[in-house]
């Protein structure tokens, strides 16, 4: 059944990165053509030359960025069905559905929308080169934190449940994992090197889409990825109370 799971996860992974590429291929391009075009303009006006183009831009936006939606979607998807296969009826009476759509939230959430309120997404001609390094890290950190603040809050919940019950537990430890988060984002770094006279609508509209691109990957996730798996589990079910009455 687990590999039944996985493989249903790379298949929805690989659907969910092909909108992936095309939403990024329509609104995000763009976008990343108009920082490009200021980092040559900025280089020109200080009299630097144009650093040599390994790989076309053509190519960049076509094969490359496909590639990259491609892959990383199908490897979400299958880490997302072990995942899956691991909660699953451990969440209470929750079916398939319930728990695949609650667990592609709470992946977006920890994965993607707290780390990138403290670290947005940057296009071309945003950050310095010697800093990429720590940059990273630092966001890394900020996933790995942001994962382990929503496991307690979890586990939290599930130990206030009994005595406080399903919603003032759900609300306690939201609460604690925003507290939390919080505190966290204080202590790290603020990392801020986006050029005084570069595009505000060209940054925010980049960032948009960076976070519209994982939308799109987690809902898909969560929801078609929710109803194959209701599917195989519930023809389990069948196969084996079949092979049973035998």
């Amino acid at each position: 059944m687990v590999g039944s799971l996985l493989l249903r996860g790379m298949i929805v992974g690989l659907l969910a990165g092909i909108l992936v590429f095309a939403f990024a291929r329509t609104f995000g391009e763009p976008m990343v053509d108009r920082a490009i075009a200021f980092e040559e303009q900025e280089s020109a006006a200080k009299g630097e030359a144009p650093e040599p183009e390994l790989i076309s831009r053509a190519t960049q936006a076509s094969v490359g960025l496909a590639t990259g939606a491609l892959f990383f979607s199908t490897a979400a998807g299958g880490i997302f069905a072990l995942v899956f296969a691991y909660v699953y009826g451990r969440m209470g009476t929750l079916g398939a559905r319930a728990t695949s759509a609650l667990l592609a939230l709470a992946a977006f959430v920890s994965i993607v929308l707290v780390p990138q309120i403290k670290y947005p997404a940057n296009p071309p001609a945003v950050g310095n080169p010697d800093t990429i390094g720590a940059r990273t890290e630092l966001f890394f950190i900020m996933i790995v934190l942001s994962i382990a603040a929503l496991c307690l809050a979890v586990g939290l919940a599930r130990r206030l449940w009994a005595q406080h019950g399903g919603w003032n537990a759900c609300m306690i430890s939201a609460i604690a994992f925003i507290v939390v988060i919080a505190v966290i984002q204080l202590l790290l770094p603020t990392v801020n090197e986006v050029p005084d006279n570069f595009s505000a609508v060209v940054l925010w509209r980049f960032r948009i889409v960076s976070i519209g691109m994982h939308v799109i990957l987690w809902t898909m996730l969560g929801f078609v990825f929710g109803a194959l798996a209701e599917k195989a589990l519930e023809g389990g079910s069948q196969r084996r109370l079949a092979y049973a009455a035998r």
